[in-house]
């Protein structure tokens, strides 16, 4: 299945596919940032990820001839980058690190909820723990499981778009990420009954 992309990025994907390294630029611009940040979460070292990065938009560029648009720009570039980290470990013989989510992250997932109305010194406790928590379980789930759910709730990837980055079936996708939102329930539970 096609995935459709921006005007703007076909356009540009187009032109730099000509030769225009201006248009290929343009396209960094766009996404820099979120490719730097979803290789962060994956490489706890910021310089490190920074080269990953840049290594990504490289390798994005040398291919870039070979893309042919069946999916969007952004997802194959993504691709590129989850597996260019990925190589990035096992080059460095480690894993993928324990603490890949910032707990601001986990934070604002957190006050999004009514908490915030009530900010009270308990309420600040709890939303702390929380937090704590949501990184703790997502720390702990396996790194298919934390890939899935990473790309759909803090990313706000499509399926479609997941399964590409992931080269897995939807199914699979969906499966990862419903088991990965039970792990997580399952730790946040008894901290929201008592």
């Amino acid at each position: 299945m096609a995935i459709t992309q921006s005007p703007t990025d076909k356009i540009l994907v187009e032109r730099a596919q000509c030769g225009n390294r201006q248009a290929f630029d343009l396209l960094v611009l766009r996404y820099q940032y979120k490719i730097v940040n979803i290789i962060s979460r994956l490489i706890n070292d910021p310089d490190e990820a920074l080269d990953v990065a840049q290594e990504t938009f490289i390798k994005a560029y040398l291919a870039l001839p070979g893309f042919k648009g069946q999916s969007s720009f952004y997802t194959w570039l993504y691709r590129i980058a989850v597996n260019t980290a990925k190589n990035y470990l096992t080059a460095q013989n480690r894993r993928l690190p324990r603490g890949d989510i910032d707990i601001e992250i986990a934070e604002q997932q957190i006050y999004s909820t009514k908490l915030h109305n009530y900010a009270t010194p308990e309420r600040e406790v709890l939303a702390m723990e929380i937090a704590s928590t949501i990184k703790k379980a997502l720390n702990n789930l396996p790194k298919n499981l934390r890939t899935a759910i990473i790309l759909r709730e803090l990313d706000g990837m499509s399926y479609e778009e997941i399964a590409e980055v992931m080269s897995s079936p939807i199914g699979t996708v969906r499966s990862r990420i419903f088991r990965a939102r039970e792990a997580i329930d399952r730790q946040l539970r008894p901290l929201l009954e008592s």
